[in-house]
């Protein structure tokens, strides 16, 4: 079943298409990949998705529902969450705190509250930190507390921007397991990433952009071994040669 649906999604930026024409849709319960290389106008296509850009064009839809254009605050009520690729938390709140004021914020009681952030400081490793100031936190730290604020109350669909970029392999593997298990739980997830392990690992499908625009679409291993996705991350040289694919053997 359709969760999310973007039809003939556009913005322009002075002369410039970031988002061009763009349409594919997230599954319910799935982790869906949108990949491509640098410039590609991924973080542009998150930013309309989670309100904090208006499109030109286009139309957005939450089960079924139209939401284009729909600012952040709203969404989040909808449910649908983003993460960014510059860690968002409030830094002169004590972790412990930051996931409170998250739940909180949610709708969540105090008590009810207090009871989710101690356990996903557990599961999320924080316990040694909790207490301290989150500008005092590691980046990766911080990137595993914006996931509990993000989780505190399940969301329809949790967007991730580059979650691995820069963060220790440990860390790293926590953040995979709490998107497994969430995702075993029924989450949904749309996940941008230019690590292509984690992204072959963790997700069935895949969208990927190239100059503001869906050049393929599909099941992850088909997608990787396009010649338009290969093109674009390697160059016109390599789009030829067989077999070529971006897949990076386990």
């Amino acid at each position: 079943m359709t969760l999310l649906s973007i039809e003939h999604l556009s913005v322009r930026f002075g002369g410039l298409a970031a988002v061009d024409d763009v349409g594919f849709e997230v599954r319910q319960g799935e982790i869906l990949g949108l990949i491509g290389p640098n410039g590609s106008g991924k973080t542009t296509a998150l930013n309309l998705l989670s309100g904090f850009i208006a499109p030109h064009a286009g139309t957005v839809r939450l089960s079924g529902q139209d939401i284009t254009g729909m600012p952040p605050a709203q969404l989040v009520r909808r449910g649908v969450l983003r993460m960014f690729q510059m860690t968002r938390v409030f830094g002169r709140m004590s972790a412990f705190d930051n996931l409170l004021t998250a739940g909180m914020a949610r709708g969540l009681a105090e008590a009810e509250a207090g009871r989710r952030a101690t356990a996903l400081v557990e599961e999320l490793t924080l316990g040694p930190v909790q207490y301290l100031d989150a500008s005092q936190l590691s980046g990766g730290q911080r990137k595993l507390l914006e996931f509990g604020m993000c989780f505190i109350e399940p969301p329809a669909l949790a967007m991730l921007d580059e979650p691995f970029a820069a963060v220790h392999p440990v860390m790293r593997e926590v953040m995979v397991r709490f998107i497994r298990s969430r995702h075993a739980a029924g989450a949904t997830f749309l996940l941008v990433s230019h690590d292509m392990p984690i992204v072959v690992d963790l997700c069935q499908r895949a969208v990927c952009m190239n100059a503001g625009k869906v050049i393929a679409a599909g099941d992850i291993h088909t997608v990787l071994k396009d010649h338009q996705v290969i093109e674009a991350y390697l160059g016109e040289s390599h789009a030829g040669d067989e077999p070529a694919s971006l897949e990076v053997p386990s």
